[in-house]
């Protein structure tokens, strides 16, 4: 039986981002069929995609009709889309706290991007993509404050980091200058909305995309890596 090829993926990515959430599981999806053809290391990399949010965040609602010039039947609309092909792609954002659902917010991610980045560095991509999973329920169907030290400190526990590393990772200088490394990284590819995932460095793919999308690109990388380094045996 062939070893299957190894390929890395690197995401940008931003917790409040539900297509990011969305793309994510259809390339896991994608992934589960290469099973024994393609084996894959996934890691995160910061996106803020309001980097200047205020402290108290603003309503979901309130801030998609601002941001983007929608009328509140518009903006409706579009989270009904958007639930509906999350719901295609397994998983849900319905509420799954206890009691009524708060209000559905959005928040600064800074603190979450140096958790994610301690956990790769820390503890690997296969942690790191736990913590992210975990991240996105917290916000999508939790509805926890996604800017509150002891909330993600709670979420960083919940799949096995070390509490107290957790929230040293929140204030520590050092993992903060990696989380500006990686967004200047996402201006250097040219990223300007997420999620965005390059394979092995090299070649992008911009956008949530269906399983067979993000399939067929996997199986072209490593086709096209492959003659590459055939030529270049046969030039040796």
């Amino acid at each position: 039986m062939s070893t299957p090829a190894a390929v890395t993926v690197d995401i940008w990515s931003d917790v409040m981002c539900p297509w990011c959430v969305i793309g994510h599981n259809q390339l896991e999806t994608a992934l589960a069929g290469l099973a024994g053809e393609i084996s894959a290391t996934v890691r995160f990399h910061p996106f803020e995609l309001n980097p200047d949010m205020p402290e108290g965040g603003e309503e979901s609602a309130a801030h998609i009709q601002r941001k983007y010039g929608r009328t509140p039947d518009q903006a409706a609309d579009a989270r009904g889309r958007m639930a509906q092909a999350a719901e295609a792609a397994g998983y849900s954002f319905s509420y799954t706290g206890e009691g009524d659902p708060p209000p559905a917010m959005m928040w600064n991610t800074r603190l979450a991007h140096r958790l994610l980045v301690h956990a790769l560095r820390e503890h690997g991509p296969d942690m790191q993509v736990k913590l992210k999973r975990a991240l996105f329920d917290a916000h999508f169907q939790q509805r926890r404050r996604m800017n509150d030290p002891a909330v993600l400190t709670d979420i960083a526990t919940s799949v096995g980091l070390d509490r107290a590393e957790a929230a040293a990772a929140l204030t520590d200088p050092e993992i903060d200058a990696i989380v500006d490394a990686g967004e200047r990284q996402a201006w250097d590819w040219n990223v300007s909305g997420v999620p965005a995932m390059v394979i092995n460095g090299k070649y992008m793919i911009p956008g949530a995309q269906d399983p067979a999308t993000y399939a067929n690109a996997l199986r072209r990388v490593v086709a096209r890596e492959a003659a590459l380094a055939a030529e270049t045996a046969g030039a040796a």
